[in-house]
């Protein structure tokens, strides 16, 4: 996930991003935030799997009847 946004963004691009980041939220509230967007990704990929399974479910049990 990480690497595909590197790959969209050139250093002239992301270098900018990076300085506001660190001058809005400071150098100790970095890793704090970054954990954060780990967790809210993890869960959106969590609910993501969980319908998706749910789906396929419905469907398998559909095509048994």
């Amino acid at each position: 996930m990480i690497q595909n946004l590197l790959l969209a963004f050139s250093f002239q691009e992301l270098l900018p991003i990076i300085i506001i980041i660190l001058i809005l939220f400071g150098g100790k509230k970095i890793p704090e935030l970054m954990r954060g967007m780990g967790r809210g990704i993890r869960e959106f990929q969590d609910a993501k799997n969980n319908v998706k399974k749910e789906i396929e479910d419905s469907t398998s049990e559909t095509n048994k009847s």
